[in-house]
């Protein structure tokens, strides 16, 4: 399974594939005989070990959605459905939540949620909300594929509800901008030789965030994070529970946070895996990604250096072979598959994030670059391709056009074309073989602006939250992942050893933490590593 972290494209990258996770087995639900209904009264956990009572300090929501929605529990709102026999005990259905919590008569969003039903009935604690982060993508996989990426131990206690967030996935509508991302992320050169070839970067981004803008019109100003997380209390009303448990990679992170912030009696336990920087601004992320980017980067070509039998290895001098070759293919992009753009500089940059999420993926990184400095990039292509989740037939995933729109209606500002070319120095000093453009990405600079911009987090009242980071995370670098913690009323931080984006399964000392967390409320001690 794979998480989900974008980054600020200051070199045209648009967003960022990680992996967390790691294979577990499929785990096929046994319902047993025990009656099922989704009241929380159906948690007849009698283990004394685990206590069911949440830490939080009890008081109103912070917000409370609208009355005109009402979930009666006891009526099925989900219309819930069995997947089949190849997913034994999982269901999937829907949930019509209003695009506008203020104003329900300007319609509806249909959220797609799925739900991994608790092996051990008889034993269930409740419902485990789960996001793979973003955003932008669609969230019912993880509870689909729960087996995948939960301990047993979780499995047996939660029913997992995953749902695509509005906007997102499966739910309608669905963001939707463009069709074809070749001539929005692989024509430009993101190191521009003359005022027409700048020109076209800012025509490119000035194109495609109108198309988004006038085709969701609609849904535009209702995508953000804060109305994902007044969703998020609309699923728990209608699962008919007072408190509820969420678990968050990446993005997912941030929409947990914001849910805490305005729900924050409603939380039984929320872990942060991945955690972003919640106080950071555009430019900020940016800036802390692309250096946790070039980190990994640098980490990557080291091991080359050190390792003859490296296909970069260069005589120990991978770093050059790298650099050589980024150079060469800025001058002269090197041909790829038939039909396809030839592979530019910033193509080649962004298959190069998709590796630095997981050493796993480092081995077919070498093998693409090596290739590329015979003149053959299709191996660049096909992790290029995979980033931008590209399927066989040329269609893609929604993904990148929900990932900037509800990025932008997050935020409050909006940078001038020349704001964005004046932070482009920045990137360069932080990030020279990551974020080498001498522009602006202008991400959010032809969007209207943002008029319910994201709450400012606290989880004031929402008790211990427990917040994952990794020491070698690329996309949310540790250092975001502290400043969680630290903006949260009881963050809690637990930090993992590991060259990869989300800790929880990295090893059996971080998958115990957050397990005996949220199965017993038990908070890891603080300064714990694993």
């Amino acid at each position: 399974m794979r998480s989900k972290q974008f980054v600020i494209p200051l070199v045209c990258l648009a967003l960022i594939a990680g992996a967390c996770g790691d294979g577990r087995n499929d785990g096929a639900a046994d319902q047993g005989d025990v009656p099922r209904t989704d009241s929380p009264t159906t948690a007849a956990n009698t283990d004394d070990t685990d206590d069911q009572t949440s830490p939080t300090t009890e008081g109103s929501s912070s917000e409370t959605p609208s009355t005109e929605f009402p979930f009666d529990p006891s009526s099925n709102p989900f219309d819930w459905k069995d997947l089949g026999s190849a997913k034994e005990g999982v269901q999937t259905g829907t949930l019509r939540v209003p695009i506008d919590y203020k104003d329900p008569s300007k319609g509806t969003f249909d959220l797609y949620v799925a739900r991994h039903l608790a092996t051990q009935p008889s034993k269930r604690i409740g419902s485990l909300l789960v996001n793979p982060g973003g955003p932008g993508f669609g969230g019912s996989e993880f509870a689909v594929q729960a087996g995948a990426v939960y301990s047993e131990a979780l499995l047996e206690r939660f029913d997992i509800i995953g749902w695509d967030p509005r906007g997102t996935g499966e739910s309608t509508p669905a963001i939707d901008c463009i069709d074809d991302y070749d001539r929005y992320f692989a024509s430009t050169d993101i190191t521009p030789d003359n005022a027409a070839e700048r020109q076209q970067i800012i025509d490119l981004a000035k194109e495609f965030e109108t198309k988004c803008a006038e085709k969701n019109a609609k849904i535009l100003q209702f995508v953000g994070t804060n109305s994902s997380a007044r969703d998020m209390d609309s699923i728990r009303r209608a699962l008919g529970e007072e408190k509820i448990s969420y678990f968050g990679f990446s993005y997912g992170s941030e929409l947990g946070a914001a849910w805490a912030t305005l729900f924050p009696s409603t939380v039984r336990a929320a872990v942060l895996d991945g955690a972003t920087d919640p106080s950071s601004d555009f430019l900020t992320s940016g800036l802390q990604q692309s250096a946790g980017f070039e980190k990994s980067i640098n980490k990557f070509l080291q091991r080359c250096s050190a390792e003859k039998a490296c296909l970069l290895y260069n005589g120990g001098k991978a770093e050059k072979a790298f650099d050589d070759l980024m150079l060469s293919i800025d001058k002269t992009p090197i041909v790829s598959r038939s039909g396809r753009p030839k592979v530019t500089r910033g193509m080649a940059l962004t298959a190069v994030a998709e590796a630095m999420y997981s050493e796993t993926s480092w081995p077919d990184l070498e093998a693409a670059l090596a290739d590329a400095i015979r003149g053959d990039g299709s191996g660049l292509l096909d992790l290029y391709d995979t980033y931008f989740q590209r399927h066989n037939d040329g269609t893609y995933d929604d993904s990148l056009e929900a990932f900037q729109t509800i990025s932008c209606m997050d935020a409050a500002d909006r940078l001038t074309v020349a704001e964005e070319d004046d932070s482009a120095a920045q990137f360069v000093e932080a990030a020279p073989r990551f974020a080498p453009g001498t522009t602006g990405s202008y991400f959010c600079t032809f969007y209207p602006p943002a008029q319910d911009p994201r709450v400012t987090i606290t989880g004031k009242g929402a008790g211990p939250v427990l917040v994952v980071g990794t020491t070698g995370d690329p996309a949310t670098p540790l250092s975001s992942t502290e400043n969680m913690a630290k903006a949260l009323e009881q963050g809690a931080l637990l930090v993992v050893t590991a060259d990869q984006h989300t800790g929880y399964s990295v090893n059996q000392c971080s998958l115990d933490a957050v397990d005996n967390y949220l199965l017993k409320l038990a908070v890891p001690a603080a300064g714990k590593r694993c």
